[in-house]
């Protein structure tokens, strides 16, 4: 079985983000971790966070090997207004203001419909939709001062269909209410100059997505629905990211860009 570890390499020369100032949330791994690194080789001040403090300063000592340098605040509790308004806060006093805004970091359970708990489907809701919120909200202000910006949403292909292999309601309804979310986002934003847009992922190898996307019979599943013979990697999903967070799309916005290998083409 075909599988991606490692995804197309760095390339700071596209789609520079030269003086901006980028927040990814979620930067202990996966795609926040190639954000952080792709975000920072094209220029932008990039401020990362994470629950996991170990993982998130490992992410700074890997930009910094990589000859870049950003900041990182952790641990930090995303689920927690007030750890939002300090992460905004603290972001804006030290460097002057907010370019981008990437909410990556998420987490969710998974179960079917008769089995979930409410305790579960609550986890799900407040850290794959409500801190998308609750961190625009804080960010809204800083975003307009500086005109010219950019939200990138995370979503999923979970958005858009069910999932016969992977019971995952409040997953696929929390990221569902991430793309709507997003239109509206995208609607109210436009008369301050900020843009909204949302990254749908497919079957990406992750930390988080190891489990089941390791040698398993769902990833052997998966693998015979892609279109790219590979499953995909988090600097997959980042360069659309960056192009995203970048002027070169500056004509983009109230849209959701699914990055799945083709799996919703045909499957």
């Amino acid at each position: 079985m075909s599988s991606a570890t490692a995804g197309p390499p760095l390339d700071p020369a596209a789609n520079r983000l030269d003086g901006k100032i980028a927040l990814v949330t979620g930067t202990g791994g996966g795609q926040g971790r190639a954000a952080a690194r792709l975000f920072a080789a094209a220029g932008a001040q990039v401020i990362g966070c994470d629950l996991n403090a170990e993982n998130a300063e490992e992410t700074v000592r890997i930009v910094a090997a990589d000859g870049y340098r950003m900041t990182s605040c952790h641990p930090c509790d995303l689920a927690d207004p007030s750890a939002v308004a300090t992460l905004i806060a603290s972001s804006v006093e030290t460097h002057g203001g907010l370019d981008v805004l990437y909410n990556n970091a998420g987490s969710a359970t998974f179960g079917p419909v008769g089995a979930i708990p409410l305790s579960d489907w609550r986890h799900t809701i407040l850290n794959e939709l409500e801190i998308v919120f609750t961190l625009t909200q804080a960010a809204w202000p800083h975003l307009r001062a500086r005109g010219r910006t950019s939200i990138i949403n995370t979503s999923s292909v979970a958005a858009h269909r069910g999932f016969g292999h992977l019971a995952g309601l409040s997953h696929v309804a929390a990221k569902g209410g991430v793309v709507a979310m997003t239109r509206q986002l995208a609607v109210e934003g436009a008369p301050h100059g900020i843009r909204v847009n949302s990254v749908s992922p497919g079957p990406v190898v992750t930390p988080a997505s190891q489990e089941q996307l390791g040698d398993t019979e769902h990833a052997r599943y998966v693998l015979d629905t892609l279109l790219s013979n590979r499953l995909g990697s988090p600097a997959d999903v980042a360069q659309v990211a960056l192009f995203l967070a970048s002027d070169a799309s500056a004509w983009v916005t109230g849209s959701d860009f699914v990055v799945d290998g083709g799996r919703m083409a045909w499957a």
